[in-house]
């Protein structure tokens, strides 16, 4: 800016020939450099335009001095020389073509041996910390096709996630810090492809009671790996499940499908009991009217498969609370002890292994 502001100051008071051809020619290189600091041309050799920009002020007093300086003016009257005028115009032209071949060659590299007299310091460093900032990954990708369908999905589609915002935000806290990770999801719905692009790069697993859904879900997202349970549970049935579930067949840690306990699903794929689980979502089955399978046993089998795990944590999550067995039986069998929050209609514990200490009480005291 220091050498633009010059320039326009010099030129404004000093109307002559001269003035107006380097004003055509040399603004290109206090423009570049007044760039230089918007960052358009953040690669450009500062210290090339600071020789260009110099030599241009330098050939312009000198030919105002040369020619126009009022002792010349009045000593004669006769015009300026063609021949002194022709030489001015081939060395600015030489100028300029030995100024653009250099900084093009230098776009890749700013010089670190700038003259601390050419630019303060305070620019210089803050310029250097922009750009290192600014700097773009040499292997930038393409965004991955599975998220960039999910994006098309939902922008496009009028149906939402069951869940709010708010009670999909405490799972999505959660995945920020696990993903990529081993996630099982009771229930195939609206909200799967968001489960499985929130954990890109792990594993998202479904369970759906619905065979006719799975199938419909295959056709629109063939990504989704789902599988097909089924439930001998009523809702109905929730009151003696609740009282079968305190027997010490129930409380005893153990693998479910191995379990004597009425509540454990012992019918799930093999691979689903051999993995271990790092987030569990019980979003399913059915569960509001009498006749439907109810989440009694999903919920049961969920805390078993945490407490089962070799070492480590399983937070788990339960929708609908509102609801009588979602809310008794997530109190009951993942453990008021280890409720980490409830937003709305959603309830997320964190239950920790219990095989490395079999004494460890089923739920923990208040």
């Amino acid at each position: 800016m220091f050498f633009y502001q010059l320039y326009k100051s010099y030129t404004k008071h000093n109307n002559n020939p001269f003035a107006s051809f380097l004003g055509f020619m040399c603004p290109t290189s206090y423009n570049l450099l007044y760039d230089h600091f918007n960052y358009k041309y953040h690669n450009t050799h500062i210290q090339d335009l600071y020789i260009n920009i110099h030599t241009c002020i330098q050939l312009h007093i000198f030919i105002e001095n040369r020619f126009y300086s009022p002792k010349m003016r009045s000593r004669t009257q006769y015009p300026v020389n063609t021949k002194h005028i022709v030489i001015a115009i081939i060395v600015v032209f030489v100028l300029l073509f030995v100024f653009r071949s250099t900084s093009s060659s230098s776009n890749d590299h700013v010089s670190s041996t700038i003259p601390q007299t050419i630019i303060p310091k305070a620019v210089s460093d803050s310029f250097r910390n922009i750009q290192k900032a600014t700097g773009c990954s040499p292997t930038c990708t393409k965004i991955p096709p599975a998220l960039a369908q999910a994006l098309i999905h939902y922008s496009t589609s009028t149906i939402t996630p069951q869940q709010t915002i708010k009670e999909i935000s405490v799972t999505k806290k959660i995945l920020d810090k696990k993903s990529p990770c081993n996630f099982l999801v009771f229930g195939l719905g609206h909200d799967s492809l968001m489960w499985s692009s929130l954990n890109y790069g792990g594993r998202t697993v479904f369970l759906e009671e619905d065979e006719a859904w799975i199938e419909q879900i295959k056709k629109r997202f063939p990504m989704l790996e789902s599988y097909h349970v089924t439930y001998d549970s009523k809702v109905h049935q929730a009151d003696s499940l609740m009282e079968a579930g305190k027997g010490s067949e129930c409380t005893a840690v153990g693998e479910p499908r191995h379990s004597v306990c009425q509540l454990a699903l012992k019918g799930l794929p093999s691979d689903v009991y051999e993995t271990t689980w790092d987030l569990i979502m019980v979003d399913a089955p059915t569960g509001y009217y009498d006749e439907a399978p109810g989440r009694m046993s999903a919920i049961y089998t969920a805390g078993m498969m945490a407490r089962n795990r070799e070492d480590g944590e399983t937070d788990v999550f339960v929708h609908d609370v509102n609801r009588v067995v979602e809310d008794k039986f997530s109190n009951a069998f993942l453990c008021e002890g280890y409720m980490r929050k409830q937003e709305g209609r959603l309830r997320h514990f964190r239950i920790p292994s219990h095989r490395d200490d079999p004494s460890k009480p089923f739920c923990p005291s208040e």
